[in-house]
């Protein structure tokens, strides 16, 4: 499926579309009428399904089959395959948007010190398929992604100052926008942006926030995973909730796949950007082909002073 960016819904629809997900998985077994559907979010049967088709490529009842389907898979399956079952079943046959290869790198003990101090970073607003985003690029990769409200621009950006307190910051949309295209669509003329796409991650953490989120690139780039699973691949069992803490400081939402952490139950679990936009973001996965972020291949982190790490 060819997506230009300018067919990305606007936030008030994709509003409209996530309160429609959380209604068809909490009524589901009523099995709603497409009507009934289509009032829960205040619009006509005939608008409703042509947004919601837009967005997901299929209609709302085709997600309502699928969200039955996966709940009898998941009843048949028992409670020690819950996760398994909640979400591996898909309607698109596996297809995906693109394949991403995403490589995360580490800002250096000085550059973090440094606050940015003599970074340049390009930021700017773009459409994406979960409402309007912040995105800034430094020339070492991506720096910042981050999900906007509503007329919250001037907080949005001033979160990436807070974050890159001594930072140049310079606003090109049309970048950003860009950037947006190569991550969830595709170009002009049927080209898929983001086929086989590189894309290099520039981040500030600390040794343990990395070795998180490069974890993250591996168990959750196709498919959900919990946070007890990412405790044991650090070798780390036991320390969920420390886990969960680096997951939540993730400074480049989607390209990081925190959305894809959930509870050891199958439960959603917080996200800072909203349960909401969460639970949009695995449907909208599992009906379309998950957009996958590989981990690229490297030889791992190597400790460096000051208590980072830096992908080498």
């Amino acid at each position: 499926m060819n997506t230009h960016p300018d067919d990305f819904v606007d936030s008030r629809d994709f509003a409209r579309i996530a309160r429609a997900i959380r209604f068809i998985d909490a009524n589901f077994r009523a099995q709603p009428r497409l009507a009934t559907i289509a009032q829960s979010v205040r619009l006509s049967e005939f608008h409703f399904n042509r947004l919601f088709r837009r967005w997901a490529g299929v209609t709302p009842r085709q997600y309502l089959a699928f969200v039955t389907a996966r709940a009898a898979r998941r009843e048949l399956a028992g409670s020690a395959s819950v996760l398994d079952a909640a979400y591996t079943l898909g309607l698109s046959g596996g297809g995906r948007l693109h394949d991403l290869a995403v490589t995360l790198e580490a800002v250096t003990p000085g550059e973090l010190k440094a606050g940015g101090r003599g970074v340049a970073i390009r930021y700017g607003f773009g459409a994406t398929p979960f409402g309007r985003a912040l995105l800034g690029s430094t020339v070492r990769g991506v720096c910042w992604l981050s999900f906007v409200e509503p007329g919250a621009d001037a907080a949005a950006v001033q979160a990436l100052q807070i974050h890159w307190p001594h930072a140049q910051l310079h606003r090109d949309d049309p970048s950003a926008i860009g950037l947006a295209a190569k991550i969830w669509g595709t170009a002009r003329g049927g080209v898929r942006a983001g086929t086989h796409g590189a894309l290099r991650l520039a981040v500030q953490g600390t040794n343990f926030q990395l070795k998180v989120w490069q974890a993250l690139l591996g168990l959750g780039a196709d498919s959900p995973t919990t946070y007890s699973a990412l405790a044991r691949a650090l070798g780390r069992t036991g320390s969920e909730r420390a886990v969960g803490n680096a997951v939540g400081a993730n400074p480049v939402a989607w390209l990081i796949p925190c959305h894809n952490v959930l509870r050891k139950d199958g439960a959603l679990g917080g996200y800072q950007w909203g349960e909401d936009r969460k639970r949009a973001m695995l449907a909208w996965a599992a009906m379309r082909g998950h957009p996958r972020a590989h981990a690229k291949e490297k030889s791992g982190f190597a400790p460096v002073s000051g208590g980072l790490a830096q992908a080498t």
